[in-house]
């Protein structure tokens, strides 16, 4: 068994306090404190003036113990590497003014298209364990609101509390594609990966799809899109109610061409049943092994020393303090 280590060894320094207390601030003799010089006049000092030797090594132990209590004496284990995924995953979530439209089916009841993709998504968050993640809001505009972490919390958080149509009532595709690649940059070529869903074809932002699909397949980012949206769906009308289709305006070909361009693969999901299978076929995705930094878990052992200076200090002191007690 290895020998405990101190975090704080400087701690040690402190050890001659005692001796230099009490040489520095002497006790001044009864004439001087009083100065009045008066023959015959006699004083009793302090029983902690001159203490026996027991008692003076047992304060001296405890001050010992006390002092490497401070220091913070800790036992480490052997070491452990963390392993991690290798994975960086950048999540581009749509929430234009169509994500409101609720033609999805969610537990037996309607809902809208951004709520399922809140409770579907929600697991897939879940199951990041591993890998680093972040979130993309995009609208007219593309925001990131999660830089790359492996805080899930974190993320799916941010994820609750977005709000349809706040970043604006259209579809940037191509902003967020872009920011997300630019987020990805950094990270290993083969870890590289995002995921991009929307309900409609880009009709905002500055960057067109196809030119950030290249810049994509340049960077080495693998996008998956995820095609939203009901093919029919009810609504009433002058006569009674007809079926249209929700999802006219997905622009299928271009998510296909972004997906196929990139090494990655589109989804089509009417129902969130569909979403779920896409999200586990995201999830399915190799793990690039990765071997992290080795970490040694640190065990605490302050509390022993700590005890046993509080021991020796009351086998110190009671003693004296009982015989006081008697003699008065």
């Amino acid at each position: 068994m290895s020998l405990p280590e101190f975090a704080w060894p400087w701690m040690f320094l402190a050890l001659p306090l005692p001796w230099l207390l009490r040489h520095v601030l002497r006790p001044l003799k009864p004439a001087q404190a009083l100065n009045l010089p008066q023959p015959g006049l006699v004083l009793v000092q302090s029983s902690l003036t001159r203490a026996p030797f027991a008692a003076t090594l047992l304060l001296a132990l405890a001050w010992l113990c006390l002092v490497a209590a401070a220091a913070r004496p800790q036992h480490l284990g052997p070491p452990e590497p963390q392993r991690r995924s290798g994975r960086a995953l950048m999540m581009a979530v749509d929430l234009s003014g169509s994500m409101s439209l609720d033609d999805m089916q969610l537990a037996g009841r309607q809902v809208t298209r951004f709520a399922a993709v809140e409770a579907i998504a929600g697991d897939f968050i879940d199951r990041r364990a591993g890998d680093e993640l972040g979130l993309i809001l995009f609208g007219s505009q593309a925001y990131l609101v999660t830089p790359l972490t492996y805080d899930l919390d974190a993320v799916r958080a941010q994820l609750h509390g977005a709000v349809v149509g706040l970043p604006g009532r259209e579809t940037a595709i191509g902003d967020a594609l872009a920011v997300a690649v630019k987020r990805l940059a950094d990270m290993p070529e083969e870890a590289r990966v995002v995921v991009l869903l929307t309900d409609g074809v880009n009709n905002a932002g500055s960057i067109a799809p196809r030119e950030a699909a290249r810049a994509a397949k340049a960077a080495g980012v693998r996008v998956y899109t995820i095609g939203i949206g009901a093919n029919a769906m009810r609504v009433p009308d002058f006569f009674g109610s007809r079926v249209v289709n929700p999802s006219a305006d997905l622009d299928v070909g271009m998510l296909t061409d972004i997906a196929n361009q990139t090494g990655g693969r589109f989804f089509r999901a009417t129902d969130t049943d569909e979403l779920a299978k896409a999200y586990r076929a995201i999830d399915a995705l190799e793990p690039v092994p990765q071997q992290g930094a080795a970490l040694r878990p640190r065990f605490e052992l302050f509390r022993w020393p700590l005890v046993i200076a509080l021991a020796l200090f009351a086998l110190a002191v009671l003693p004296r303090y009982v015989g006081a007690r008697a003699s008065a």
